[in-house]
Order: structure tokens, then sequence, then C-alpha cells
């Protein structure tokens, strides 16, 4: 019997995926990567074992992906159309590096997903593969089977008694890990219709986030998150802590019409509190200690950056020599920013570094101005010589 080793979470799609590959004359190894998955170990096991899975590997990746995927896309300051920080994209790298690895201690010539057959992931889970063992022979049933909606998928699921979680009344797809939450289906592909609160994992309403702002302290070394209000921590406890944190006081939604990489533009929902959190101290201190030249270039890498990512090109040599550029800018990138959360804003509070490019003697206007402004009007008409020619 052929073998195949299914990416799987649990979800209504790769659900369906293990008995429509049995019917095909597969065996079944399912690999189910956590992430931060809504499923524990112990679910995974037993859904796949109840859906007709022979054997089922469960990971718990998430410090390799804090450390080896999230924390470079935050040095690099990646968001994909200025409103999403790419974590399901971060993911599917790191999943389908391991969906090889388990592929060949299986001695399996085929790998399955169950990404959808206009999405994202696919390219994403395909084209790692592809980088990472092109031998593997990839099966996507979603690009083939006769199940052509979520509905359809439900029915189908029902037929055959599988176990999911997934209504017709609530058919969202959902894909959360650490890093944040991807809601998409149902009632937002309707540009007119408002999320409603129900998909929401990590964050709270707004009506129900405190009338009272709290402020966080984060300390970088070298662009690393390592201490949280003054508590040295190790990054995966960082993103956790303040998952919760800027949960409630529901930081972090974004809603975007983003342009797929296959061509169509679709409608996202996502929340990621700790994310934007993160970023956006991370950039502050940026903005101390970074000259303007670095920071200017910096903002062109990070749009080219988010796009690789998007795109599912994160082993490509591309993505590897910007990382080198990164990682060269964040040597400086040392100090403390205090933030003030408030019903969904982040507020810049404090900025602390040793390395600081600012010098409040030339800034200021007050009586210590140290500027010397004999020094303006020169500067002023060379800046100005090229374009002050009479024509």
């Amino acid at each position: 019997m052929k073998k195949v080793i299914l990416a799987y979470s649990g979800g209504l799609d790769t659900t369906c995926c293990i008995p429509w590959l049995k019917e095909r004359g597969y065996d079944v190894v399912c690999f189910s990567a956590n992430l931060g998955s809504e499923f524990s170990p112990q679910d995974l096991h037993k859904r796949a074992k109840k859906t007709g899975a022979s054997k089922i590997y469960v990971l718990d990746l998430q410090k390799e992906f804090a450390k080896d995927y999230i924390l470079p896309a935050l040095k690099a300051g990646a968001i994909y159309e200025d409103k999403y920080v790419l974590s399901t994209a971060l993911g599917r790298p790191l999943i389908a590096k391991h969906l090889v690895d388990v592929a060949r201690k299986e001695k399996a010539s085929f790998v399955a997903h169950g990404c959808t057959a206009k999405g994202n992931d696919q390219v994403r889970i395909d084209v790692a593969v592809k980088m990472l063992n092109p031998k593997l022979k990839i099966i996507a049933p979603l690009r083939e089977w006769e199940l052509t909606s979520r509905e359809s998928e439900i029915e189908y699921a029902k037929n055959k008694r599988l176990p999911i979680k997934t209504t017709k009344e609530k058919i969202y797809s959902i894909d959360k890990n650490i890093w944040g939450v991807s809601i998409e289906a149902g009632i937002l592909e309707d540009l007119e219709n408002e999320p409603k609160e129900d998909p929401y994992i990590f964050t709270q309403s707004l009506a129900k986030a405190p009338n009272k702002a709290e402020s966080v302290t984060i300390e970088f070394t070298s662009g690393v998150p390592v201490a949280l209000n003054n508590k040295k921590m190790d990054f995966l406890s960082m993103i956790e802590k303040l998952n919760k944190i800027g949960g409630k006081h529901c930081i972090g939604r974004s809603d975007l019409v983003e342009d797929r990489t296959v061509g169509i533009k679709s409608r996202e929902v996502y929340e990621a509190p700790a994310a934007w959190i993160l970023i956006k101290a991370h950039k502050e201190l940026e903005s101390v200690v970074l000259d303007k030249d670095v920071i200017y270039f910096k903002e062109i890498v990070a749009l080219r950056y988010s796009q690789l990512l998007y795109q599912g090109l994160w082993f490509s040599k591309l993505k590897m020599s910007l990382d080198s550029f990164v990682n060269s800018t964040q040597k400086p990138v040392t100090g403390k920013i205090t933030l003030k959360l408030y019903k969904g804003n982040i507020l810049i509070s404090k900025r602390c570094s040793k390395n600081s490019l600012y010098r409040k003697e030339l800034a200021t206007y007050g009586a210590k101005d140290e500027f010397n402004r004999d020094d303006a009007k020169g500067f002023i008409d060379i800046f100005a010589m090229p374009y002050a020619q009479r024509r």
C-alpha cells in the first residue's frame, strides 16, 4: 500500500482528507505541528485514529517556531500590506520542513495537505516541499476532490461520521498559532458584513476592554526581546504573556482585503495581540538607535521580506540574504520601550537605550540648546541647489 504523510490540523479539511486518501489506496500517516493549536495532542491523536489514520506524529514546535521563524520576522519588521503580521504564513515553512522529515523517517514517497485550491497555503507548502525534497510527490485533495464548498465537506463528514467541530451556522475557517489567528469564510466573504465576536480567540471586544490603560515595558538585547516589565523571560513565554495582556485590551485586531499569491483579493480578519505589541516596541527602539539611511532602507527590505514570506519563499536565497542584512542592523537595538495599552490602541510612553542617537542638547528649544544656527543657512542653500535652478 502507498504511504502518504498528511499535514493534519484536526480541522474540517484535513479530517475529510483522511478517508478520501484511504479510499484511493493510501496508508495515511498524519503529522501535526503544534504551533499553538486549538487542539490538544490527546485530542489530535484521538481524532486522527478515529478518522482512519494508521499513525500520527504530534510535535510541539512552539519554541522552534518562536526562535527560528517569528524572531527573524520581528527583526525584519515583516507586515504584509500594513495589516497582516504573517502568523499563518510563518508557520507553513516550518510545517513543510517537518513534513519532509517525517516522510523520510516513514520512507514515504507522498505527502499531502488540506490547503484549498485558491489559497496561499497550497503555494507555501508545495514550494517549501519542492525546495527541501523535490522527489516527494504532493497530493492536494482540495484541488482534486468532488467537494466544492465547505458546506459539501460538512455533509461528507456527517455521512462518514467524522469528528468535526465546524457547523453550517459557524462556518469560519480558522488557523491559530502563538503569533496570531487567521479567520476567513462565512459572513466575512461579504465586504459589507462587520465581523461578529464569535470567531475571536485571543481578544475580547472593545466593549469589554478595561476603561483603564495598562503599561508594559519590553526590553531588547540586539533586537531580541529578553524581558517583560523588568522580568527576564524567554521569547515564547513573552509571546504567550503578551497575548493575554493585549487580548484583554482588544489589541491586535485587523480586517484586511488582501492580495493573495494566486491573484485574487480575499478578505481576512486577524488577531495578534503579542505580535503587534512586540512589532511596535521593536520598531520604536530602532527609531532611537538606527540612523536614518538604515531605517529608510530597512523599510524597503521589510516590504520585500513580507512579500517573500507571504508567498512561501522562506527557504529562498533572497530571503536568506535579506536576513543577513537585517541581522547586521540589530546589534545596537538594545534598550527598553514602555507602551500603554488602551481600548485597542498601543501608545508609546517611554524610550530608553544606551545606544540612543537622540541628543537632547541638539533637539531642545530651551536655554541649553547647542545647535549652531549659523550652519542652517549654508546647509539649506546647498540642499536646495538642485531644485532652485532657473529655467
